[in-house]
């Protein structure tokens, strides 16, 4: 039996931090019961919302069971528990399931002992946290609600309630960051010993408050106290040897995990594994189409309570964009891609273009397997970009 995915997205904040270019809000929390109801709707009835929006799911979908489930945001933990448990209920009903990792994602402050039982309850056995730093003054700067201190009260309330699997996410290149205070975020995440751990380089785009003063040349948001961009590879290549002597495998530009803990959900994605996504802004790949849903909640909301989808982007992918993918989304993970393989689906010929860039030394190869070069997976964009150019 084939398998899929199901990501559940939450967009709603405490607060917008101000690197965010996600497409979240801060509402009342009153919103929070009628968006909850909403996705169960969806869920519920999404073939019949499908047909209607032009969504063409593949035979093999009636067969598949639903493996993973990813609750993301925006910040999901805010939610009461129970609208978690429906929305996990509603999959149970409409799908068939055999769920081997069911991540929710949280911030560490809105964690509590009951909320934390409620979750192992509802079958949630994954904790993927926004921790960002360690460092207060980087916290407050980034307009982050928790401290350094709410880590180390959160994760032994988790581990108390029986759920061990536990991701960190750090961000390399918050204002006022530097070499020792990078040391000393990875010196206490080693502490506390999660499963998994996401580093990911700070964005710099008009989509975030602080990406538009940076753009601007202003100081607001503590613009002028980024990292250079040289000190922010630094970082992560310092991450990369630090998390490594510590039993990490790194298997994802951005992921490290403990032997057997790699997020089995994220990697549908890499792999071009199929996933629905349900919830305003939630994506969906079919294998052979991509759909998003309306981001703006209230819409949403207001569209599947009148039976209809509120798809805002639907495509179909041809054969060239299914091969870029392909090599995009392989060659972030470590492993690699399998070049005959890929040359036989979609009877390209790759090598020249690989020979170029194994040449200046950005891609290496074994046999048939391409990977990125040791110490150019901080310039990753670069390969990526003469890879499909």
């Amino acid at each position: 039996m084939s398998s899929v995915g199901i990501y559940i997205q939450v967009p709603f904040c405490q607060t917008r931090c101000t690197y965010c270019n996600f497409h979240t809000g801060v509402v009342s929390s009153n919103r929070f019961a009628p968006y909850a109801h909403a996705v169960c709707r969806e869920i519920r009835g999404h073939q019949a919302l499908y047909q209607t929006a032009g969504v063409d799911l593949p035979q093999h979908f009636s067969g598949a069971a639903v493996d993973t489930v990813y609750i993301g945001g925006g910040t999901p933990s805010l939610l009461d528990p129970l609208h978690l448990e429906r929305m996990l209920d509603a999959i149970r009903e409409t799908f068939a399931t055999r769920l081997r990792e069911v991540t929710l994602e949280a911030d560490p402050e809105t964690i509590t002992p009951e909320k934390a039982a409620a979750w192992a309850a509802a079958g949630i056995d994954r904790v993927s946290f926004g921790v960002q730093s360690f460092v207060d003054a980087e916290l407050a700067a980034a307009g982050r609600m928790h401290r350094r201190a709410d880590v180390y009260r959160a994760v032994p309330i988790l581990r108390a309630a029986g759920i061990h699997n536990i991701s960190f996410d750090l961000i390399a290149g918050l204002p006022h960051q530097t070499s020792d205070s990078w040391a000393q975020s990875l010196a206490e995440l080693a502490a506390l010993d999660p499963q998994h751990v996401s580093i990911y380089l700070l964005e710099v785009d008009e989509g975030s408050r602080l990406g538009r003063e940076v753009l601007s040349g202003g100081t607001r948001y503590s613009a002028g106290a980024l990292p250079a961009d040289d000190d922010m590879a630094g970082f992560y290549e310092n991450a990369e040897r630090f998390l490594r002597e510590r039993g990490y495998h790194h298997y994802e530009i951005s992921n490290w995990a403990k032997p057997g803990r790699e997020s089995a959900h994220n990697l549908k994605y890499w792999r071009r594994e199929a996933y629905l996504g349900f919830g305003a802004g939630a994506h969906s790949f079919s294998g052979t189409q991509r759909w998003a849903n309306e981001h703006d909640a209230a819409a949403y909301a207001q569209s599947i309570n009148a039976g209809r989808l509120p798809i805002e982007q639907l495509e179909t992918l041809n054969a060239a964009q299914a091969l870029d993918e392909e090599l995009f989304l392989g060659l972030r993970q470590l492993d690699g891609i399998n070049l005959q393989r890929i040359e036989a689906a979609y009877g390209a010929d790759l090598q020249a273009k690989i020979s170029s860039l194994q040449s200046a030394g950005l891609v290496e190869r074994t046999g048939d397997i391409i990977k990125l070069a040791p110490g150019k997976i901080s310039i990753s964009n670069e390969v990526f970009v003469q890879l499909l150019g």
